[in-house]
């Protein structure tokens, strides 16, 4: 069974337990979620926290539990869920928007995090608040 995409995203992040995150970890974190929209690798994200990319790929999986390149596209996922949610834009649109350099890989990747295509999550969205009386476009 799939989570909400942001009950999810929380759970990624807490997999470090009760350790304290690293002021470097955090660091890059902050830095992909203020730069997600663009074109991001580990080799700008490490060079951004003062570390080479091979220990921040280590240290980073260390405490969130996932890969640099998986937490980056849950990220966007995230925010593509917030554009599905709140507006009317094309879901290419979206895609783009958010830093994906493809729909294709939008498409897989928000697939696999959430269980629906984001065509199903839009329409599912919209029967939900259909019920509560607030209109939605599709």
């Amino acid at each position: 069974m799939k989570m909400s995409p942001k009950h999810e995203s929380k759970q990624v992040r807490l997999q470090n337990g009760d350790r304290a995150e690293r002021v470097e970890i955090w660091k890059a974190r902050k830095f992909i979620e203020e730069h997600s929209s663009e074109e991001l690798s580990l080799t700008r994200v490490a060079q951004a926290v003062n570390m080479s990319g091979n220990y921040l790929s280590e240290k980073f999986k260390d405490v969130t539990g996932v890969n640099f390149v998986e937490y980056v596209a849950r990220v966007r996922f995230e925010e593509a869920c917030d554009f599905l949610e709140n507006g009317d834009r094309r879901i290419s649109e979206i895609a783009f928007a958010v830093g994906f350099q493809s729909l294709s890989q939008f498409n897989r990747t928000f697939k696999k995090l959430s269980g629906t295509s984001p065509t199903q999550y839009r329409h599912s969205l919209a029967k939900t608040r259909g019920r509560s009386g607030v209109d939605i476009k599709i």
